[in-house]
């Protein structure tokens, strides 16, 4: 089966297990029905903000509603300092459940000097402690599992001086994508409604190859600019640290700064863009994000689609 498949096959099982739970002991109706798209509501007593699980494009907080799915389509582009730019497109659905409990899936394909292939697939969990605002900044837990698909198509920061010919070798030896874990804390809050807080603390850790890790904090602020999220405005910024077996003792520093702009154009979509500017030696000269999410399924909207289902039945 093409790689190209398990986003796709994901998001229908997370859709049906959002509206088989609606379906569960309902019977057929003949009525005229109406399908749509609702927003979700509120996520444990969170603001609407901080119950979409992602706050800025590199910030996640919280978890969803229970039975809510959230789809968004995600672009990175890095204008590296010593290589040709790198560009890399991600499809997520994430599932609310019940008790505070997500499940999501990503896969991504990455864009590399006319190279464009599957980079990856993931399984991600995230689990909040208690409701909104019972604790002080909402901690959160989260972990995933990546399965590399892909191969290595270039070094995660500068690369090592070595003779021409062995930097060619090196170029085409294809070395597969290692298998990876990573582990977040995601604290977020919201300030006298004027201003939305995340942060988020990370360590991920490659199990095969050359062990490579990386750990480090992602922070976002920003404040409305126009009633229910129609418009805000802020300032991101991501500082991650990269290792291997090899360089343990010599980490690579790559901090990114910019400002972060988010468009509502209805209830259930959003656009968010963050141009963000390298700091340190070894970051890139900019990476931007892009991300487009959509197709937010609340009680409601579940229920109507099991009420069309049995009735079709």
């Amino acid at each position: 089966m093409p790689r190209v498949f398990p986003s796709l096959l994901a998001f229908a099982f997370l859709t049906y297990l959002a509206i088989n739970h609606r379906l569960h002991g309902q019977t057929a109706a003949a009525e005229n029905i109406v399908v749509t798209a609702e927003e979700a509501g509120s996520a444990y007593g969170a603001p609407p903000s901080f119950s979409r699980s992602r706050l800025s494009p590199t910030t996640t907080a919280y978890v969803l509603p229970p039975w809510t799915v959230y789809t968004s389509a995600i672009y990175e582009g890095d204008a590296l300092r010593f290589n040709r730019p790198d560009h890399q497109f991600t499809q997520e659905v994430e599932l609310g459940l019940p008790h505070r409990f997500g499940l999501a899936v990503e896969n991504s394909v990455e864009a590399f000097r006319g190279t464009t292939q599957e980079r990856s697939f993931s399984i991600e969990a995230r689990y909040a402690f208690a409701d909104w605002n019972k604790i002080l900044l909402n901690p959160t837990i989260f972990a995933e599992w990546k399965f590399g698909i892909g191969h290595i198509l270039h070094d995660e920061g500068p690369p090592e001086p070595m003779p021409k010919g062995e930097a060619e070798e090196f170029l085409n030896e294809r070395n597969p994508l290692p298998d990876a874990y990573e582990v977040r804390l995601l604290l977020a809050q919201d300030f006298y409604e004027k201003v939305e807080w995340a942060f988020n603390a990370f360590f991920e850790q490659e199990v095969t190859g050359d062990r490579g890790r990386e750990y480090g904090f992602a922070q976002t602020a920003v404040v409305p600019l126009l009633p229910n999220e129609r418009l805000k405005a802020g300032v991101e910024m991501q500082l991650t640290a990269f290792t291997d077996k090899g360089i343990r003792g010599n980490p690579s520093y790559r901090f990114i700064l910019g400002p972060t702009i988010s468009w509502k154009p209805s209830s259930n979509t959003r656009f968010d863009v963050s141009p963000l500017f390298g700091v340190t030696a070894d970051a890139p000269r900019a990476s931007v994000f892009a991300v487009f999410w959509s197709g937010l399924i609340g009680a409601a909207g579940a229920r109507r689609c099991g009420n069309l289902l049995a009735t079709l039945a």
